[in-house]
């Protein structure tokens, strides 16, 4: 039988494709809210109770130096969607707080910052749907108004994932007022429900909906947990579980015990169903959060906090390491042996142009990262990068930090203060908790790595909070 060009033309397309993506590993990157450094079994907790995360942390390379590109949210996610700097995306807070200016009784006015994921930059899923991977995004969002939405940066479906940081409430149906001192109505659009369901079950649900239709493809699935972020909600079922047992020596807040053990059943419910279809050979998975754990208490929290990130040095919100070492966890078939430990410092900019080297590494005009590759880390845990230096920038106010950046440079780490151009030094090898600020015994020291930062700033571009004319 005799076939037209034409369609020999195109059934040799599609069986390239076939076979392209036949070759193609799968990708599920899972980003939890405000999940603190200590907030896993495997991280050290005696009250919290992850198995899942445990037993998961077992089969992949566990980094024990990860950081997240910003102390809160929405810069850290740009990062990781572009693998650039906030600092360079003038992306250095969540939209809300994205405006000029500020209270008059603060010394200096917060630097501008972009609300929004630009469209012109070129993303994470951008790259996988360039590459024929079916994409989704579940979960939290938090990067733009509706014009930036996931599905207008490269994924096809998005469930959940709006203009809001957190939902008024866990339970269904995910939608109200956000406090008694903040009326904006928010809301969470994750389809049907009923009284009772709680959002960190229903979001995978979606998940593994998503990973059984498209379990013949190759697909990038974004799961974006609001979880652990406030309000500090959970099964009652679970809160029971937790209010009945010993606390622990640095964790103690039953209910937010029981939203970390509903976030492990449901990373566990991931894992087990991509074992169930014969995915977990061919499937990456990225477990993180995206920045340090909240150690105060809020309006949304009660009247204690809600975890410690001790032996680390306070929580959210600071650029000390309470404020910006995370969990990190990949699992890497082929790659990661299985239980390693990795201590080298790598950061959220490093996940694009590692999973674009490791997926797709012919591919050519990539733009230019801040992060770098770090797969010679997932093949050998105590191999070198080309890279000896750590960089964040927040300059704005937040609960007890002033605008500040920082740089770590090998075992030492130096913060910038802007309100009084003050600097804090630290030996995290000697000094993990920043205890002692060194500033004043090692000066040249201090000067050299302020001069770095200097630099580093005005290479990036990074917007600097202005003097107040109001402050008196």
């Amino acid at each position: 039988m005799n076939f037209p060009r034409n369609t020999l033309v195109l059934l040799w397309a599609l069986c390239s494709l076939a076979q392209s993506q036949a070759q193609q590993m799968n990708v599920v990157f899972i980003l939890v809210d405000d999940w603190g450094w200590t907030d896993a079994g495997v991280q050290g907790s005696d009250y919290f109770e992850t198995p899942n995360i445990d037993r998961f942390a077992s089969q992949s390379l566990r980094f024990t130096q990860a950081y997240s590109a910003s102390p809160v949210c929405s810069p850290t996610r740009a990062a990781i969607m572009t693998g650039k700097s906030p600092a360079r995306l003038d992306m250095t807070i969540w939209h809300e707080g994205a405006r000029d200016g500020g209270p008059k009784e603060r010394k200096l006015l917060n630097a501008h910052a972009n609300p929004d994921l630009a469209r012109a930059e070129f993303t994470l899923a951008e790259f996988f749907k360039q590459k024929h991977y079916d994409t989704a995004h579940i979960g939290k969002w938090h990067l733009g108004r509706s014009a930036f939405y996931p599905e207008t940066q490269g994924y096809d479906i998005n469930i959940g994932g709006t203009y809001w940081g957190a939902p008024s409430t866990f339970h269904f149906p995910y939608r109200g007022t956000w406090s008694k001192w903040d009326p904006e109505y928010r809301y969470v659009p994750v389809g049907m429900g009923k009284p009772g369901d709680y959002l960190t079950d229903k979001l995978t649900d979606h998940a593994i909906d998503f990973i059984e239709q498209h379990k013949n493809s190759a697909f990038f699935l974004s799961l974006w947990f609001h979880t652990v972020h406030t309000p500090i909600e959970a099964k009652a079922e679970d809160i029971a579980r937790f209010e009945a047992k010993q606390p622990g020596s640095r964790h103690q807040h039953p209910v937010y015990a029981a939203m970390v053990a509903s976030l492990d059943a449901n990373i566990g419910r991931v894992l087990e169903k991509l074992h169930a279809l014969n995915l977990s050979r061919n499937t990456v998975v990225v477990l993180t959060s995206d920045n340090g754990g909240v150690d105060f208490p809020s309006g949304k929290s009660g009247n204690q906090a809600p975890t410690s990130n001790a032996p680390l040095r306070s929580g959210k919100g600071t650029l000390y390491e309470g404020g910006i070492r995370v969990p990190l966890m990949i699992r890497w078939p082929g790659r990661s042996a299985p239980g390693s430990i990795c201590e080298n410092p790598v950061t959220s900019e490093d996940f694009f142009p590692t999973l674009a080297a490791g997926l797709a590494p012919d591919t050519e005009n990539l733009p230019g990262f801040d992060g770098v590759n770090i797969l010679p880390l997932l093949d050998d845990p105590k191999a070198s990068l080309s890279r000896d230096t750590l960089y964040w920038h927040y300059p704005h106010y937040y609960e007890r930090m002033t605008p500040a950046s920082a740089i770590r440079d090998g075992e030492w780490k130096l913060i910038h203060y802007y309100e009084d151009n003050r600097v804090e030094l630290y030996n995290l090898i000697q000094d993990p908790s920043e205890l002692h600020n060194l500033a004043i015994r090692h000066p040249i020291k201090a000067s050299s790595l302020r001069t770095k930062l200097d630099a580093w700033r005005n290479e990036t571009g990074a917007n600097a909070p202005r003097p107040n004319p109001q402050h008196r």
